[in-house]
């Protein structure tokens, strides 16, 4: 069998580490063939392609980032883009596409494996919101860089008695948010499953204060306020529509010196979260999902993703990997707000 792999969406570590897994599985165990393409999506739509075969892993799996390189290139926005993915893979003698991304990516894997196309789904998310996985890799390395600024901060924050914010990714979904706030022992995390109150953020700020420490806040991208106001500034949309943000931190920096007089300062985490080497849990995961998304490839599965459910991977359909997102649960929200102020 000839097989295509792919990249889409933003990069997060361990991409390399399963493209290594299922090229080694699939030419070594099996002996199959592999083509990449290019930039995610864009590869398949304008046919640009790299050689992919054992040579070309060698010596990835700590490498973060993606040897295939990304993008979020939406086929839906080109006119006849599907048709000339399907084209692309029929002129490259393409017999199964491997599509390593998240929800935009394999909502495009949905729709090719109703075209006909034979597809298999790994997913990819730093921020742990693909409903149908209880992990996707990215994430715990992602959590572990936060956590790591966290306990930096702590020092400063304590040195200058100000309050501190770290903004965290999370435009959805508050995964990184809560765990890196709990690991490093934040006293206020705000996420966007629940608008927060900021007359109780300020609360815990003062209450922190009055006893001789100072707060260390985590907050999500896409985390607003109770009263509707619009404290994101939205940058434009990508390729799928949805909003750049970013603002929330530095937004709230301002709300908690007006409202409490205390010195407040920021930090934006942004893209440091994606980049470096994985972390062992990651490498493992996403090695896993190589291996199995190339049985799937080789038992002639398709329209299925791969998945961490326990400790066991498993495949779900595409349609429900893509159904919905997950979200953090009132009921989890409340065991972190033991610690809050």
């Amino acid at each position: 069998m000839r097989i295509g792999v792919l990249t889409g969406g933003g990069d997060c570590p361990g991409l390399n580490a399963v493209i290594r897994a299922a090229v080694r599985k699939g030419v070594g165990i099996y002996g199959h063939e592999f083509i990449g393409f290019r930039d995610g999506w864009k590869g398949p739509l304008e046919n640009v392609t790299m050689p992919l075969g054992v040579p070309e892993v060698r010596g990835i799996l700590p490498r973060g980032g993606t040897i295939l390189g990304s993008s979020r290139t939406n086929p839906f926005a080109v006119e006849d883009g599907l048709q000339r993915i399907t084209e692309t893979l029929r002129l490259q003698g393409v017999d199964a596409l491997i599509a390593i991304g998240g929800e935009d990516t394999l909502g495009v894997a949905t729709k090719l494996h109703a075209l006909g196309v034979n597809v298999i789904g790994v997913p990819k998310t730093i921020d742990n919101d693909l409903n149908a996985t209880d992990y996707t890799f990215g994430f715990d390395t992602a959590v572990n860089i936060a956590m790591e600024a966290i306990d930096r901060l702590h020092t400063t924050a304590e040195s200058h008695h100000r309050a501190l914010i770290v903004e965290v990714m999370g435009r959805h979904a508050g995964w990184i948010a809560l765990h890196a706030g709990l690991g490093g022992g934040a006293n206020v995390i705000l996420i966007p499953e629940l608008p927060f109150s900021l007359e109780r953020v300020c609360a815990y700020v003062e209450s922190r204060f009055q006893s001789h420490y100072a707060p260390i806040i985590v907050v999500a991208e896409g985390a607003v306020p109770d009263d509707g106001g619009n404290a994101v500034l939205e940058k434009g949309l990508d390729a799928f529509g949805h909003a750049r943000l970013g603002g929330i931190g530095d937004w709230l920096a301002q709300q908690i010196e007006k409202h409490t007089g205390k010195e407040a300062r920021t930090t934006v985490l942004g893209h440091i979260q994606r980049g470096g080497t994985p972390s062992a849990f990651d490498r493992v995961l996403a090695t896993r999902f190589g291996l199995h998304a190339i049985d799937a490839v080789h038992e002639g599965d398709s329209g299925v993703m791969v998945a961490l459910r326990g400790t066991d991977i498993v495949r779900v359909p595409l349609a429900e990997a893509t159904a919905s997102l997950k979200l953090v649960s009132p009921a989890l929200y409340a065991e972190a707000e033991v610690f809050f102020g």
